[in-house]
């Protein structure tokens, strides 16, 4: 029985000296947080671009109509 709580302790202090998986959490916070903040300045950025393409097209219609 003492044999087992050993191996029981050994494995938990392995699994909590075990910080590889840290790592991963970490890089996948920091990518869904750059997905997110990409996800809400798309629609600025798209709007800002129609909005130069509108005035283009209105002024190269002045010219050409």
């Amino acid at each position: 029985m003492n044999r087992y709580f050993s191996t029981a302790k050994g494995v938990l202090v392995a699994l909590h000296q075990e910080d590889s998986g840290q790592d991963l959490i970490e890089y996948a916070l920091i990518a869904a947080l750059i997905a997110l903040a990409a996800t809400f300045g798309m629609g600025t950025v798209a709007k800002a671009i129609n909005d130069a393409f509108s005035s283009i097209g209105a002024k190269l219609g002045a010219y050409t109509g």
